[in-house]
């Protein structure tokens, strides 16, 4: 720290910040992060290898299959059907789809890209609601809205520091240069 005219304090440019130790609410947020972070890597697993749980192994996209099928092709009958029951199957839906079923399971997983992961991640699952509406066991309210919300809170929260690559992250040049994706 380098004194400046009137007394105070300034930071140097080269001084290392100190992290301030984790509250027991840090340890919430990361291990709610890890765990959804493990729910989309576990899809995008399970869709690609067809594990059996919910993707059958000869509905596997190793195996030829198509992961966006049977969610959307089920949605023909909903308010927004059409729409939807219309990209089941697309090839660049089942890439986008999986790209970004790994993606935001790793970032989350890593702690890394927050900000995109809640975005993007938040993106995915509103669609997904959307997809399904009219809901069958509440007027508007899901899961999907609820996880949607809570990678909101993983992102402000700063959740990936804790237990996760975040705080190195977030020192990177790259990260500095363009604090989106932190």
């Amino acid at each position: 720290m380098a004194i400046t005219e009137g007394g105070h304090r300034a930071a140097r440019a080269d001084a290392v910040e100190p992290v301030a130790a984790a509250r027991p609410v840090d340890y919430v947020w990361a291990i709610a992060r890890i765990f959804l972070g493990w729910t989309f890597l576990w899809a995008f697993l399970d869709k690609l290898f067809g594990w059996g749980f919910a993707t059958p192994a000869e509905r596997a996209w190793i195996n030829g299959g198509s992961p966006t099928t049977g969610f959307l092709k089920g949605t023909g009958e909903n308010a927004l059907g059409g729409l939807f029951s219309s990209l089941a199957g697309q090839v660049w839906v089942d890439w986008l789809f999986m790209l970004g079923l790994l993606g935001i399971g790793a970032a989350l997983m890593l702690g890394v890209g927050m900000r995109v992961a809640a975005v993007t991640g938040g993106l995915l699952l509103v669609l997904m609601w959307a997809a399904a509406l009219p809901l069958d066991t509440n007027p508007f309210m899901d899961d999907h809205l609820v996880y949607a919300v809570v990678l909101a809170g993983l992102a402000l929260a700063g959740a990936g520091d804790t237990l996760g690559a975040g705080a190195w992250w977030g020192r990177t040049p790259l990260v500095r240069r363009h604090p989106i994706l932190k």
